[in-house]
């Protein structure tokens, strides 16, 4: 994978409609970057992948890392290499888009890729607990997601941007995953504050789209749900 190339697998809208029994291997997967998030087989946790290897964010906050032949059904990788690294104070998540356009404000119809390092005063975050049965939509799953805090935690956020009218066809809006460094706890952030973290920054114009090929797929409807996503991804 060529540095700050995104690769994807799959549809955000597909997997808003249940589409996620099958996918790509985590050892697939690991050859797309150093760095990427989405989810498993059935919407059972959180996924986030981090310099050669592949964690299951799983409700109660717990980690377990993935077997190489794990499915996933959706995921948004990088070979990130940082453009820029500055230190940044966060209230709250609308920091992390103001340290991105601080960085380049002539990318707002372009993807953009970070990875945030150092102690969080405080996070919130959320896992999916997995479909109860198959085709079961995100929107409903997002009901009933375990929704843990941190406080004085030190660990790695990575994330991506997409451009706002493209919301449907990647990850939405700020999309951002958290993992403990002792690979502990973590799960997709849904609050945070920071006194002083370090940010590596980087713009991504090239995107390598892969779509299934299965019968689930095919049949889903793909329509954009931004009241469904918004509630989801916090």
């Amino acid at each position: 994978m060529e540095d700050n190339h995104i690769y994807q697998y799959s549809l955000l809208n597909a997997l808003m409609d249940g589409v996620s029994e099958t996918g790509i291997s985590v050892s697939k997967l690991l050859s797309k970057g150093n760095q990427g998030l989405g989810t498993f087989s059935r919407m059972n946790g959180e996924l986030l992948s981090l310099d050669g290897k592949v964690y299951q964010l799983q409700a109660e906050g717990n980690i377990r890392e993935a077997d190489e032949t794990d499915q996933i059904p959706f995921a948004v990788s990088t070979q990130l290499v940082s453009q820029q690294t500055r230190e940044i104070r966060m209230t709250d998540k609308d920091d992390i888009d103001n340290a991105l356009n601080n960085f380049n404000d002539h990318a707002a119809n372009l993807f953009m890729t970070y990875r945030i390092n150092g102690r969080f005063e405080y996070l919130k975050c959320r896992t999916v607990r997995g479909q109860e049965y198959k085709g079961q939509p995100l929107s409903e799953l997002g009901k009933k997601q375990s929704v843990e805090t941190y406080e004085n935690v030190e660990g790695t956020i990575i994330g991506f941007r997409t451009p706002k009218n493209w919301q449907g066809f990647g990850v939405a809006g700020e999309h951002l995953h958290f993992i403990t460094h002792d690979r502990t706890a973590g799960g997709h952030v849904l609050e945070l504050t920071a006194e002083k973290v370090e940010m590596q920054m980087a713009v991504a114009s090239n995107v390598h789209v892969e779509l299934p090929t299965s019968d689930d797929f095919n049949a889903a409807k793909l329509v954009t749900d931004d009241a469904g996503v918004k509630e989801v991804e916090g």
